[in-house]
């Protein structure tokens, strides 16, 4: 029981540990690199926000869609039981009319479900691209601690005024 707790504590010392091992850029050197992941990744947050935003835009257009199409599937589901029980009192033209009527309302629910599908992708869509963004905002953040990590190494007069 000892030797697992005095490893767990070991571990538990040695992991924080590792990120400041695991620093792609750790000389003044690599400022030029480093300058140009922070780019390329400020670069990608900018256009995930933008196909957010649009993504966020769509949005009440597809549920305005979803809300149709299910207000259309019951009403044509109504008309169809309705008709259905006329048809079962009447003649064949009654029951050829219940048919059509059950074949547009199945139609109607296809619209539907298919309206509430793409709904729930465009959310997903939404979800994923808040999640790859915050993804990217912690790699700049990243950038930054290694930027700063750098210039403490470096001697104070030798860094040129940044504006």
């Amino acid at each position: 029981m000892k030797k697992i707790i005095r490893l767990f504590y070991l571990v538990v010392l040695i992991f924080p540990a590792l990120s400041a091992f695991s620093q792609k850029y750790k000389k003044i050197e690599d400022t030029i690199n480093l300058n140009k992941e922070y780019v390329n990744v400020s670069n990608e947050i900018a256009d995930m926000q933008a196909k957010l935003t649009i993504a966020q835009n769509d949005l009440p257009a597809y549920r305005s869609k979803a809300n149709d199409a299910n207000g259309d599937a019951v009403d044509a589901a109504s008309a169809s039981s309705d008709q259905a029980s006329k048809a079962t009192n009447g003649s064949v033209s009654d029951a050829k009319s219940a048919k059509r009527k059950a074949n547009k309302s199945y139609d109607k629910a296809k619209d539907s479900r298919s309206a509430k599908k793409n709904l729930n992708e465009q959310e997903d869509k939404i979800a994923r691209y808040n999640r790859d963004i915050e993804k990217k905002q912690h790699r700049l953040k990243e950038l930054d601690e290694m930027r700063v990590a750098i210039y403490a190494k470096i001697p104070a007069d030798s860094i040129p005024d940044i504006p």
